[in-house]
């Protein structure tokens, strides 16, 4: 007969052994996911070749807001390979804030170099793909930073909603703002100075690299906030 319906953690019915891997499997994927997130902006900030032209100073710091700092300001709070695994919890929210800080600092200073070089060269704004997606990608990085500043102060603002919902909203939005920060991401390698600028099997590589650390971020957004798999006995 059934009886009372519980909540399985992640995991839940895997051998010891089977769990282990399971868990180490997790850690590799987000070190993995760091490793990817750094090396793209390494990689971009060496091909834009900044100082060379206004446009230039455009792929660094848009890489360093949403492939560096955003990547990092999610990936801190996991529990599985974080490289600021020793802090407390409230420590990492911290530095979560942080580097969501700096995302909105590197964002705003990329479109503005962008802004500046589509007016110097004399060139339409937001006739691509890739400007429609940027410029709605920053719209909703503003958005969510602002709901963070409510789960900040939530007496202050005064609130009607429960902590826990809060949290939920804020990790949905966040989740939503970096899946759309990928999207615009991708977007960029079809444009003609990056198609110019890598050709072939590393154009692809790095067409399909983001998509890594945006499925490890989704993993862990879902397992730390979706309600989990009901069971019954």
């Amino acid at each position: 007969m059934r009886s009372d319906v519980e909540y399985s953690p992640v995991g839940e019915g895997l051998g010891m052994r089977e769990f282990w891997l399971y868990v180490w499997l997790r850690r590799a994927a987000v070190i993995a996911a760091h490793v990817i997130g750094l090396g793209l902006t390494l990689t971009i900030s060496l091909l834009s070749r900044p100082g060379t032209s206004l446009f230039s100073w455009h792929p660094l710091f848009m890489s360093v807001a949403y492939c560096l700092c955003m990547t990092e300001g999610i990936l801190l709070l996991s529990a599985e390979g974080s490289p600021f695994c020793f802090k407390s919890r409230k420590g990492k929210v911290r530095l979560h804030w942080f580097c969501q800080a700096l995302v909105l600092m590197a964002a705003a200073t990329g479109l503005g170099f962008m802004v500046a070089s589509k007016n110097v060269s004399e060139l339409p704004h937001l006739v691509t793909w890739h400007s429609l997606l940027g410029i709605s990608t920053l719209a909703t990085t503003g958005l969510q930073s602002a709901c963070g500043v409510c789960m900040i102060f939530p007496k202050l603002l005064h609130l009607s909603s429960s902590a826990p919902r809060l949290k939920l909203y804020h990790a949905t939005c966040g989740l939503v703002v970096y899946l759309l920060g990928t999207v615009t991401m991708m977007s960029a390698m079809f444009s003609d100075w990056f198609q110019a600028t890598v050709k072939g099997l590393t154009w692809w590589a790095f067409l399909l690299l983001p998509l890594f650390p945006a499925l490890v971020v989704m993993n862990q957004i879902t397992n730390a906030y979706l309600p989990r798999k009901k069971i019954t006995r």
